[in-house]
């Protein structure tokens, strides 16, 4: 069978679906949103007979409501049968969903009443199972559209079978919440912080003199070290088990200085790790 990319996306209405799909179009993917679910797989042995297309994307949500139950198991015997799938799930919390009704004016699609919460509420549950079967969940709270289309351009820009995991380092703050889509979390609320410092408090990690003064202990250089050390361990790990992507959320108090930092010197100190390093600083402008 001729090689084929599948993206499912899925969640809750308000979590970037439809963000997420125009930018996979953007960048070559053939999209269909809200396929029937028991179509799909007819739809694909159609696509696998065209010489064109290998990169595929659908979005499937509350819309299908009844074939909803029925996805997990059209899905599982989709990747049986060969297909390289993936299964994103973006999510958001929900005071982030409401406001983002709000702002648009726009009615829940599930809300009898002019309240988006009470939508928001049967979608999740309608959602659970697809949830709980995701390859990967997309937490878009804290993301601005920008930040979820550069999110999703540079996710998918490597392909899959390119070789080389992709190796996603991001900083946050605790203050802000854990981000949902983190493999592994590292606090380093034990490094002294800079924003206690006058001259540092309107700086950030990113500044050589904030990254000096949380270097100059060496319990931040031998962090690194040790964290160096395990992840040359656990990358051939994980990507001998088929993980294609994997993000290490490195967090400290307000994701400003501390983590900032660490992530910054990370991406230096694992250039000679045979991934494709990308970084980003969740709560940097808050």
């Amino acid at each position: 069978m001729r090689y084929i990319q599948l993206v499912v996306l899925t969640g809750p209405s308000g979590a970037g679906k439809s963000t997420a799909i125009k930018v996979l179009e953007d960048i070559g993917f053939f999209c269909v949103d809200n396929l029937p679910v028991t179509l799909l797989p007819k739809f694909l042995d159609l696509i696998a007979r065209s010489r064109e297309i290998t990169r595929v994307a659908i979005v499937v949500d509350a819309r299908e409501r009844g074939f909803l139950k029925e996805f997990p198991s059209i899905y599982r015997a989709i990747k049986k049968e060969g297909y390289r799938g993936e299964l994103i799930y973006l999510d958001a919390d929900d005071s982030a969903l409401v406001r983002r009704f709000s702002e648009t004016r726009r009615r829940h699609p599930l809300a009898d009443v002019d309240n988006p919460l009470e939508g928001i509420t049967k979608e999740r549950e309608l959602l659970d199972e697809l949830k709980a079967s995701a390859d990967r969940i997309i937490d878009t709270t804290h993301f601005t559209v920008h930040q979820l289309k550069e999110y999703i351009r540079e996710y998918f820009s490597t392909p899959v079978d390119a070789g080389r995991m992709i190796l996603n380092l991001l900083s946050f703050g605790y203050r802000y919440g854990l981000p949902a889509d983190a493999d592994i979390v590292m606090d380093v609320r034990f490094l002294p912080n800079p924003y206690f410092v006058e001259e540092f408090k309107g700086l950030d990690g990113r500044d050589e003199r904030v990254g000096e003064f949380v270097f100059h202990r060496k319990e931040a250089e031998e962090f690194v070290d040790r964290f160096k050390g395990l992840l040359n361990y656990l990358v051939p790990l994980y990507w001998k088990e088929g993980k294609a992507y994997l993000t290490i959320a490195v967090g400290c108090t307000g994701g400003k200085h501390r983590s900032v930092a660490i992530v910054e010197r990370l991406s230096k100190e694992l250039e000679d790790i045979p991934v494709d390093i990308r970084k980003r600083h969740r709560d940097i402008e808050k």
